[in-house]
């Protein structure tokens, strides 16, 4: 009995949840989220048409993958989410209050990740079938409609369907992230600032570098090229490594990241 308490209790998920519903920024960024994520993607679909092209079939636009840009954006509020859930806590001097109440460090790092990545999830799901929805409205006015061979883009396609749901998961994965390098740092403005050189300056690297050999490996093992190709669904054999096997680089990293922040956390003072 005592080991199913100490493995099963819900009341290390239940603080944590109390603490993130209760906190303003919270709401703020995840609303935030929704609202970068889908702005950026429609504000991106609408400045692509078939104008540019002979053809509306000879742009091989990937259209799925255009009305998912936004979450290059929306990322970052993520990791700021995930950031302050840990961060805050070291700043403001709480987190000694929160490890009296929940001493099996571990088993709360675990509530915060657990309660993270269900409302990241709720968030992006919104976010993404939103994109996916305003896309299907705007992608015709631009001259991408069935006749001209872009079928619109619907959840019963499987790519599209792996798309939309790598997106949220990718969304997930850069909030854990955040936690995780909180933790690791124990200090939000280095957290984020190490986070977010991760989601934005290592791609324009990988992008500006003038070697093909180091863009490709760049593109391969870098956590956000790499995580993002899960919303390709055309070309695929152009991509530097495939959909799922770069949300695994991604995932690998947070895990990576996490597993040192747990191990740090338990053996250091708070």
């Amino acid at each position: 009995m005592s080991s199913m308490n100490s493995l099963g209790s819900p009341r290390p998920l239940h603080a944590e949840w109390t603490k993130l519903r209760t906190l303003l920024s919270s709401w703020l960024l995840l609303t935030a989220t929704v609202v970068l994520t889908v702005g950026m993607g429609a504000a991106t679909t609408a400045a692509v048409d078939t104008h540019d092209c002979l053809t509306a079939a000879a742009c091989h636009e990937d259209t799925v993958k255009l009305s998912l840009t936004g979450v290059w954006l929306g990322q970052a509020t993520a990791l700021i989410l995930g950031v302050l859930s840990m961060g805050a806590e070291y700043g403001t001097g709480t987190i000694r209050t929160t490890l009296i109440a929940m001493p099996a460090r571990r088993r709360m790092l675990m509530a915060k990740a657990t309660t993270l990545s269900a409302v990241t999830a709720v968030a992006g799901a919104a976010a993404i079938v939103t994109s996916l929805w305003l896309a299907r409205l705007i992608l015709p006015t631009n001259g991408f409609k069935p006749s001209t061979g872009y079928p619109l883009p619907t959840l019963t396609d499987g790519p599209t369907l792996r798309a939309a749901a790598g997106s949220v998961l990718c969304l997930m994965l850069v909030t854990l992230l955040g936690l995780a390098l909180a933790t690791l740092l124990r200090d939000t403005s280095g957290a984020i600032t190490l986070g977010l050189g991760l989601l934005y300056i290592v791609p324009f690297m990988a992008n500006a570098l003038a070697s093909p050999t180091w863009q490709h490996r760049l593109q391969r093992w870098a956590p956000m090229p790499a995580g993002l190709s899960i919303q390709a669904t055309k070309n695929l054999e152009r991509l530097a490594i495939g959909p799922w096997p770069g949300l695994g680089v991604l995932a690998a990293y947070v895990a990576g990241l996490l597993v040192a922040g747990a191990v740090l956390l338990g053996a250091r003072d708070a």
